[in-house]
């Protein structure tokens, strides 16, 4: 019956959390009283409590608005109802974070709780200017605007960003807790926020549709649970992903595994493979039985099951958060003699850069590697859709997708990445990669025109990737970006903002402004590189000359700006590359003049590619246009020359007269 079910879910993903984390509490020692202070058992049991039920509110909130945008109707009385559970989720994200922002305070600041000004007084500047209360204030904020969003807003775009700001607010909380030592913090960061909002989107995901239950039919309910299950598996695989990279640096080696923190993650890693093994059933097995009316019992019992198991992932990963890990996190300031660039990137410098070693240096970024992974599989599996149905599909466009993803990923993940900020030169590599190389790759294979062919359209009113693409596509921010003239502006004008401007220190200095700097660069040469060759559709295509013209001021742009900093006499973030203390490869500025060899000659090869695109293409649309010409001519015995020749007479005429 729903309402048992109603019931039974929930109750189990609590029950099963909370027993889970008091057992891996007790048995890791998260909760052991401290040496020197002890806060209190109540705060010492009190803030992993209260981090679980903020996972498992956070993991509610977002699964649930995540399935209203892509898998349910607002035309269904289902769209309110998850939005609904969504804005309750949201006020219980709100309370638990609170309670966990006092329990994190008190477990610091040790001082009974008093109804005082002083008391009042620390909790604000914990709040305010310490980095963990900072983090919590981030949530409790997030989840009092998710909750009243919820309410007053019910169109699915305005919702979108009201995951974006859920999801933000994770990522902020990520840097908190285990986050590795200082070599690998911005790798545990990551991984730590991919698994967190992945792992709350896969849990929110089924609770949700189990308090959805009463308002979805059976064929209804088969159709949102197929959805589903193609989400929980992506979930299943970042989760799975990421979790292996955190526990690599946390765990280091197998003998590891044998101390109390490797037990309680060989414990998460049985609990993830029988989520796995519950996903596979209920994709194989009995979702189809239960559009068939068989088995819809056994599926609610496995979804139940599920569920708890989803509760023990989720409190033995609070309790992991609270466990010494086997490798100790370390920070800069506790290295006796750290070099001038470990004060600087928190990272030992790197060996000397040979030419081998722009092969064999890589240093993994979760994030671009999982982005690249997917952005392969699902495009060859579009390929492969069209193929099955007997459409043709241009064997090199996939070519050029896989090409450009493989370069995507040596950038992000390969030589570049170790070397760029401690480089300049590797810095403006990967600059001119990004934004000029990569996009040309992407944009010749069509990822938009093979999407609008392979995915199926949504006959229900919800919108699925393909109603995404089109929305995105055809928006008013797209059509004034891909503007032949504000795209051009944006590819040139943004090259000399950046390096000109506090970005560069940003991106350098801050893995989140290395990530923006990335998406823009990115962005910015797709866009360039669409308006001048592309094949998917845009608001603009302006004329071939218009194209070569264009092109040919940026690349004046980019043969200035490279050449502005080759004749540079000052150091570009003098205080951050000059000191470095690098003892091999050029002196800093002559590695500067390097970079704007870079920038100058590297950076027009793509250049004048694209020139020659354009020029190839201008000329097959004035060779078709004469074919259509001529056929034109041959069907109706050339009936516009003869209208043109008799108005030229009818006018030698009149001016005879």
């Amino acid at each position: 019956m729903p309402r048992p079910l109603k019931v039974a879910g929930p109750a189990a993903l609590v029950a099963a959390a909370l027993v889970a984390v008091i057992l891996a509490l007790a048995f890791g020692g998260g909760a052991q009283a401290p040496a020197i202070v002890d806060p209190g058992p109540i705060v010492r049991w009190g803030l992993p409590i209260s981090k679980t039920l903020v996972n498992l509110s956070v993991g509610l909130t977002l699964g649930s608005l995540l399935l209203a945008l892509i898998a349910l109707s607002p035309r269904e009385r289902e769209y309110a109802r998850a939005l609904d559970v969504a804005a309750a989720a949201g006020a219980a994200w709100t309370v638990t974070s609170a309670a966990t922002a006092f329990f994190t305070f008190q477990s610091v600041y040790v001082q009974p709780v008093a109804f005082d000004d002083s008391y009042g007084q620390a909790f604000g500047q914990f709040l305010t200017q310490v980095s963990a209360g900072q983090a919590w204030l981030v949530m409790m904020l997030a989840g009092a605007v998710i909750t009243v969003l919820c309410f007053a807003v019910r169109h699915q775009v305005l919702l979108l960003g009201v995951f974006v700001v859920g999801a933000a607010a994770l990522a902020r909380l990520s840097n908190e807790g285990h986050s590795g030592d200082s070599s690998t913090h911005d790798i545990a960061a990551t991984a730590i926020w991919l698994h967190m909002g992945l792992a709350a989107i896969w849990l929110g995901g089924l609770l949700t549709l189990v308090l959805l239950k009463g308002t979805l039919d059976r064929g209804r309910l088969v159709t949102v649970l197929s959805r589903y299950s193609t989400l929980a598996l992506i979930a299943f695989i970042v989760v799975a992903a990421s979790g292996y990279v955190s526990a690599a640096i946390r765990v280091g080696n197998l003998p590891n595994l044998l101390t109390p923190y490797g037990i309680l993650v060989l414990v998460k890693v049985a609990a993830l493979l029988a989520l796995g093994l519950f996903g596979a059933v209920q994709r194989r097995v009995l979702i189809r039985g239960l559009g068939r009316s068989e088995g819809s019992s056994r599926f609610w019992i496995l979804v139940v099951a599920e569920i708890a198991f989803m509760g023990i992932a989720s409190g033995v990963a609070v309790a992991l958060g609270r466990t010494q890990t086997p490798i100790a996190d370390t920070g800069t300031a506790d290295l006796k003699a750290p070099t001038p660039a470990e004060l600087l990137t928190d990272k030992p410098l790197p060996p000397e850069l040979t030419p081998v070693g722009w092969i064999t240096s890589w240093n993994l970024d979760l994030m671009w590697a999982l982005i690249v992974a997917f952005g392969i599989f699902f495009y060859l599996a579009g390929v492969w859709r069209l193929r099955r149905r007997g459409d043709h599909w241009p064997w090199y466009r996939a070519v050029l997708w896989v090409v450009g993803m493989l370069v995507l990923l040596w950038s992000t993940n390969g030589m570049p990445n170790v070397y760029e900020e401690y480089l300049f030169s590797a810095h403006m590599m990967v600059h001119m990669v990004l934004t000029m190389a990569i996009p040309l790759f992407l944009v010749l294979s069509a990822p938009v025109t093979l999407a609008m062919r392979a995915i199926d359209k949504r006959q229900d009113g919800s919108r699925g990737p393909r109603e995404w693409i089109l929305l995105a596509v055809h928006s008013k921010i797209a059509g004034f970006l891909s503007h032949p003239i504000v795209a051009s502006i944006l590819f040139a004008g943004s090259l000399w903002v950046f390096y000109y401007s506090p970005l560069f220190r940003w991106a350098t200095s801050d893995h989140l402004g290395h990530v923006w700097m990335t998406v823009h660069f990115l962005i910015t040469g797709y866009l360039f590189v669409q308006m001048l060759v592309g094949i998917d559709p845009v608001p603009h295509r302006p004329p071939y000359p218009l194209r070569l013209l264009l092109l040919l001021a940026t690349m004046a742009m980019h043969a200035f700006f490279g050449l502005s900093i080759i004749e540079s006499s000052g150091l570009f973030l003098s205080d951050w590359y000059g000191a470095m203390g690098r003892t091999w490869g050029d002196p800093p500025l002559v590695d500067q003049q390097a970079a704007g060899g870079i920038a100058w000659s590297v950076g027009e090869i793509p250049t004048v590619s694209l020139a020659i695109l354009v020029a190839v293409m201008w000329s097959r649309s004035d060779a078709r246009e004469a074919k259509r010409r001529d056929r034109k001519a041959d069907r109706d015995g050339e009936a516009d020359l003869e209208e043109y020749n008799r108005m030229l007479a009818e006018r030698a005429g009149t001016r005879g007269e």
